[in-house]
């Protein structure tokens, strides 16, 4: 049974930053690319970033240049870095384990983000 427990979210003003994490137990960690979803109030989940099993990320256009993923597999964690964060990212942020873009695993209960104007 994989669990994904995420944590980090918190309530922020505009320009300021946040560091989430993912720590996933039950499976193969090393081997599968991971993303952060994030699924705001009244709008569809989107994923916003993903890493693969060696480390390339990949950015939604929305985030690039100022959110940054990484992975630590010696721990099975896989971090958010939000810097310049808008009112806009306001939002429940979810990881998952990625087969091509597709969520592998059950949801998380995620961390909510909420950034102020």
């Amino acid at each position: 049974q994989v669990q994904l427990v995420e944590s980090g979210g918190g309530l922020v003003q505009a320009g300021g930053s946040l560091r989430l994490s993912c720590a996933v137990s039950g499976n193969n960690f090393r081997t599968n690319a991971m993303g952060w979803y994030r699924q705001a109030p009244g709008k569809q989940r989107e994923l916003v970033a993903a890493i693969t099993g060696g480390g390339s990320p990949n950015y939604a256009s929305s985030v690039k240049g100022r959110f940054t993923i990484a992975r630590d597999n010696a721990k099975n964690t896989v971090y958010l870095q939000m810097n310049s964060l808008k009112p806009e990212d306001t939002a429940v942020y979810y990881c998952n384990a990625l087969r091509g873009l597709v969520p592998i695993f059950s949801w998380g209960q995620g961390t909510q983000v909420t950034v102020s104007s």
